[in-house]
């Protein structure tokens, strides 16, 4: 299932992105593969994060990981302007003509 993530930084996209690789083993727990995450080229704090989940119970885990909700926090992640989009099962990834 793939999900559209968007949420708001304090510190810019550099400590969220060493949280994430830092965080690669509770990825995998959650059946996450982390398709594309970056930030508006006029705005580091604006984050889109397009992940793929191998199950919806992965992804009911993710939302629900206490610990790492705390890291993505201490991270700069603004949790409370996270909003998650699922995306429907036609799309087209890495299609390059």
């Amino acid at each position: 299932m793939i999900v559209k993530l968007t949420q708001d930084l304090k510190n810019g996209f550099a400590p969220w992105k060493a949280m994430l690789h830092e965080n690669g083993d509770k990825l995998k727990k959650h059946g996450i593969t982390c398709i594309f995450a970056g930030t508006e080229k006029d705005n580091d704090n604006k984050l889109i994060v397009i992940m793929n989940f191998a199950s919806q119970e992965g992804m009911m885990s993710f939302k629900n990981d206490e610990e790492l909700t705390q890291k993505r926090i201490a991270a700069g992640a603004m949790v409370e302007t996270t909003v998650m989009t699922p995306m429907t099962g036609e799309a087209v990834i890495n299609f390059a003509g």
